[in-house]
């Protein structure tokens, strides 16, 4: 188990991605993009903050859509390679943790943690800090592993007719960690707690490991329709007249 977050993070890049990884790619956040203006009105030169940027890809696809896009990463190594390699400016990427850095209040349009929150110690402080950092009527997009997730259940199931008290949940259990994994009450619960609303959210499929590939389709449709995939994305928002009228997949 990690003790300080550069035990996630603090290595090179190329030990982490592989040098065609740092080719730009014009499909990246895409799908994402279009839902935040599916969301809510968009107009160009909204801001918009990636929590946790690496190598800087995102902000690339959010300032091409017409966002003035800031980052925030923790890695100085990711840093480096987001100002050097994919050319970055600097004072638009901060280095340091959602813990320890500061934007003005009612800031951002948009902000996104992809593949962030599963690896940091408190997760919930971190989406009220970002709270803060957002605009009346912006949105906070998070995508986190799901607890839901069926072949984890499934493997869960096997481990305990072997005997053994083997566990998935917190695979892969090598860098960086997953300290967590999350289903929708969660943020349910933390909604109800800290003044923000549920906007939209679904399930993503994602990978079907171990799983033999003729059965992959069927096991996929299941997942889908049971709401068992790998991935749970959430839009929130602060509480407004809408707060409890939200969409879901």
């Amino acid at each position: 188990m990690p003790f300080d977050l550069q035990d996630h993070y603090g290595i090179s890049p190329g030990d982490y991605w592989t040098e065609s990884y740092f080719i730009p790619d014009d499909n990246i956040f895409v799908n994402e993009i279009r839902k935040f203006k599916d969301l809510m009105p968009f107009k160009a030169g909204m801001k918009a903050l990636d929590i946790g940027a690496g190598i800087g890809k995102c902000m690339h696809a959010l300032e091409k859509y017409g966002f003035d896009a800031y980052g925030l990463e923790p890695s100085a190594p990711f840093r480096d390679a987001a100002i050097f390699k994919m050319g970055i400016d600097p004072a638009r990427i901060s280095l340091g943790s959602v813990e320890d850095l500061k934007y003005e209040p009612d800031t951002f349009d948009f902000i996104t943690f992809g593949a962030v929150l599963e690896h940091l110690y408190r997760p919930g402080k971190s989406i009220e800090k970002a709270l803060g950092w957002l605009k009346p009527g912006g949105l906070i997009h998070i995508e986190v592993p799901s607890s839901r997730y069926l072949v984890h259940k499934m493997l869960n199931a096997y481990y305990r007719i072997l005997g053994t008290n083997y566990v998935t949940n917190l695979s892969p259990m090598h860098i960086p960690f997953h300290l967590y994994e999350f289903d929708i009450r969660s943020f349910e619960s933390h909604a109800k707690q800290n003044g923000y609303s549920i906007v939209f959210y679904e399930y993503y499929v994602c990978n079907i490991p171990y799983v033999p590939r003729v059965l992959r389709p069927v096991v996929a449709r299941l997942m889908d329709v049971t709401r068992t995939g790998m991935q749970l994305c959430v839009w929130l928002g602060k509480n407004d007249k809408n707060a409890s009228n939200y969409d879901r997949h």
